[in-house]
């Protein structure tokens, strides 16, 4: 890919076009290591609604081990997203290129890890599957708040309830029939042909990347993550090259 388009891909610098790319990128991340810890834990980790949902009922039940469980994957999920937070507001403050590109290496980094902890889920199941559980949510909760913070909360990739209510919305004010207004007037309803591209492409992705994640999984195992773990590592090079060479050139006067 040209240099200057990977630059712009996970640069400070956003537009609409950079998010749609980089946001159907994730969503196709997600939807693959999702479906693949499926696989691996029987527990989809991004769907934090049902995770609630469950500790709720696992209360009312009494089931102890359940009820902690579920309360530790969604402080897992929310401490990636709070790590994330902290990243990004770091490299702000020190005008760094690289504030989206530093959680993604970090997510990176954690696929691989969970690559490691997979291999060993045999030999050590009751350790390994809870560690696995909450690392995969932390994950989800790591990735989901870059693509948020990238869009100003526009855009969500780790699950798509949300998304898929975006789209019923847009695709609501497409068949809006405008029959006391006219265009360009005050309560016109317009449709945006631009968000309903956006939220399909979210959705296609995502499903791609399920379809594909659980292949893999299912086939080759957990070196499924490499792949995913090396797209993320090339998607922040350009920024963290950049703040590299300043750094360099700083250090030089």
């Amino acid at each position: 890919m040209p240099v200057n388009f990977m630059r712009r891909l996970t640069g400070p610098e956003r537009s609409a076009k950079a998010n749609l790319v980089f946001g159907g990128f994730l969503a196709f991340v997600a939807g693959a290591v999702n479906a693949g810890g499926f696989l691996a834990v029987n527990q989809y980790t991004s769907h934090m609604s049902g995770i609630f949902s469950s500790v709720a009922d696992n209360l009312v039940l009494g089931n102890g081990l359940l009820l902690i469980a579920g309360v530790g994957s969604l402080l897992a999920f929310v401490s990636g997203a709070a790590t994330t937070a902290i990243m990004i507001n770091w490299a702000r403050h020190r005008k760094l290129r690289s504030e989206y590109a530093l959680p993604l290496v970090t997510e990176a980094g954690l696929l691989l890890l969970f690559g490691l902890l997979g291999a060993t889920l045999q030999f050590h199941y009751a350790v390994t599957v809870p560690l696995t559980v909450l690392l995969l949510c932390y994950i989800m909760g790591l990735q989901n708040a870059i693509m948020s913070k990238m869009s100003n909360a526009e855009i969500r990739t780790t699950h798509v309830t949300g998304t898929i209510t975006d789209l019923g919305i847009e695709l609501g004010r497409m068949l809006y029939w405008n029959r006391h207004h006219k265009r360009h007037t005050p309560g016109y309803v317009a449709s945006r042909s631009a968000k309903v591209t956006l939220y399909v492409t979210l959705l296609t992705a995502f499903f791609t990347g399920a379809v594909i994640g659980a292949i893999g999984f299912k086939h080759v195992g957990y070196v499924t993550v490499l792949p995913f773990a090396l797209a993320l590592i090339v998607a922040a090079a350009m920024p963290l090259l950049d703040d590299a060479v300043q750094l360099l050139r700083a250090g030089q006067r």
